[in-house]
C-alpha cells in the first residue's frame, strides 16, 4: 500500500519535527533540506498542518514551525485526515463498483484485512512511535544520507 506523495511528505515533516528538542522552531526551508521535500510543496503541506491544529507557526526572527502538541499526542491518523486521505476501512480500492461484505468482490477479503491493518495502525501510531534516541542524524552525514532515503 502506498501513500499519497502529500500524506508521505507530511509523516516524514512531522516525524523530523518530532525528533527535534521540545518547543524548537524549524524554518520551512531548513525543514525542507533536512527532508528532502521540495519547498515549494512543503510549504502547502504545512500550511495545511498548521490549520489543523497539529503545528503552531511564526513569523520573523526566531520564527518558524513547532509541533501544536506533543509527540504522543499527535497519530499518523491525524497527520493523513490534515492533508485529506482518510483511511476507510470500509472501502474497496479495485473499483469493482458496489462492493461491500454484502456483495464482496473477488479481491475483498484480502483487500479488507490489509485495509483494517493499516487503518488501525495509522490510528494507534503516534509520533512518539518513532522518536530517535539521541536525535536524528545530520542530513549532510552520511548517516544523515542514508535516512533521506528511506520513508514511513
Amino acid at each position: 500500500m502506498y501513500l499519497p506523495q502529500t500524506a508521505e511528505y507530511a509523516l516524514r515533516a512531522m516525524t523530523y519535527m518530532a525528533n527535534l528538542p521540545p518547543e524548537t522552531a524549524v524554518r520551512a526551508r531548513d525543514l525542507s533540506q533536512a527532508t528532502t521535500i521540495p519547498s515549494h510543496y512543503l510549504s502547502k503541506v504545512l500550511r495545511r498542518l498548521v490549520l489543523a491544529g497539529l503545528l503552531t507557526s511564526q513569523r520573523g526572527h526566531g520564527g518558524g514551525f513547532c509541533l501544536a502538541r506533543e509527540p504522543h499526542l499527535i497519530r499518523f491518523l491525524d497527520i493523513m485526515v490534515a492533508l485529506d486521505f482518510r483511511p476507510d476501512p470500509s472501502r474497496c480500492s479495485f473499483g469493482w463498483g458496489s462492493c461491500d461484505p454484502s456483495k464482496p468482490c473477488p479481491l475483498h477479503s484480502a483487500w479488507s484485512r490489509l485495509n483494517s491493518a493499516f487503518c488501525a495502525w495509522a490510528a494507534e501510531t503516534t509520533l512518539a512511535t518513532v522518536l530517535v534516541t539521541g536525535g536524528l542524524p545530520d542530513p549532510a552525514s552520511d548517516e544523515g544520507k542514508n535516512l533521506k532515503r528511506t520513508s514511513l
